[in-house]
């Protein structure tokens, strides 16, 4: 699995150009061409520059980190998306829905919801080897998490580049109420089932993360500090689909259930971007 270079082609102006043209869209509901012809489709150290100069721009606005969202763990989500590794991105807190809560479309451009497992850090994953072991031991629980994904991009006309330098395509997220400890679950065993409205539309199983959501966690340990941002105790991580994703349009209610985590469900109402 590729890790970011220190090497960056695109010029400081492009990585400014393509910041701004995602800022824009996000600004003002109207998706964005990609960003490709600005910074390449895979130079993976132009595309983290162009997140980081959006995401510091949230942070001016008040936005705090609470954790990271590792994408593109799926194969079926790789294959639907013609891309071959996984990506991060950055959670904040004005990302985060309750359980049942109503999620207002406003706040969505082009959404695709994801069931996984999500964990919360008991403590920091910065030095070390970083290894499973480690990571097991960081983990002070896991809950089933509903992502909303959401594309900046025009109909998600994304390649490699394009997704992480949309904060991995990150929209706004849920976790469920039934906390659970590695002690008490193993991730890779999950079985995951998403229904909209009472069908199915998607399922799968832990082993469908990277073969294990804790070996997810472990990439996106490493890569978070490479990138110099390390994971901290209290962040929240989604560790990645387990399956394919889905649309979604208001009206529509999503019903994720993962087994030993119990449900976790979202309702879309209707709205314009604000």
């Amino acid at each position: 699995m590729s890790q970011p270079t220190n090497s960056i082609a695109a010029s400081e102006s492009d990585i400014a150009a393509a910041a701004d043209r995602l800022a824009s869209a996000a600004a003002t509901g109207v998706p964005c061409a990609p960003v490709r012809d600005l910074i390449g489709a895979d130079d993976l150290a132009a595309s983290y520059a162009v997140q980081q100069r959006v995401n510091d721009l949230r942070q001016q606005a008040g936005a705090a980190v609470v954790g990271r969202k590792i994408g593109l763990t799926s194969m079926a989500v790789q294959q639907q998306l013609g891309v071959d590794q996984p990506d991060l991105g950055v959670l904040f807190d004005d990302m985060a829905f309750g359980d049942g809560e109503d999620i207002p479309m406003s706040r969505l451009l082009q959404p695709k919801v994801e069931g996984e497992v999500g964990f919360v850090l008991g403590a920091d994953l910065v030095d070390g080897p970083l290894d499973a072991a480690q990571v097991r031991g960081a983990i002070e629980y896991a809950v089933a998490a509903l992502e909303i994904c959401d594309s900046r991009i025009a109909s998600w006309d994304i390649h490699f580049g394009d997704t992480v330098a949309d904060n991995a395509s990150s929209g706004v997220y849920v976790l469920g109420t039934q906390r659970r400890t590695l002690d008490e679950i193993e991730p890779v065993q999950v079985v995951m089932s998403m229904e909209v409205d009472g069908h199915e539309v998607s399922s799968g199983t832990g082993a469908a993360c990277l073969g294990d959501p804790i070996e997810a966690v472990v990439w996106l340990a490493r890569t978070a500090r490479d990138l110099g941002q390390p994971l901290r105790a209290g962040q929240v991580i989604l560790s990645g689909a387990l399956g394919p994703m889905a649309p979604i349009t208001a009206g529509n209610t999503v019903t994720v259930t993962v087994s030993g985590l119990g449900t976790v469900t979202a309702r879309f109402v209707e709205g314009k971007h604000a």
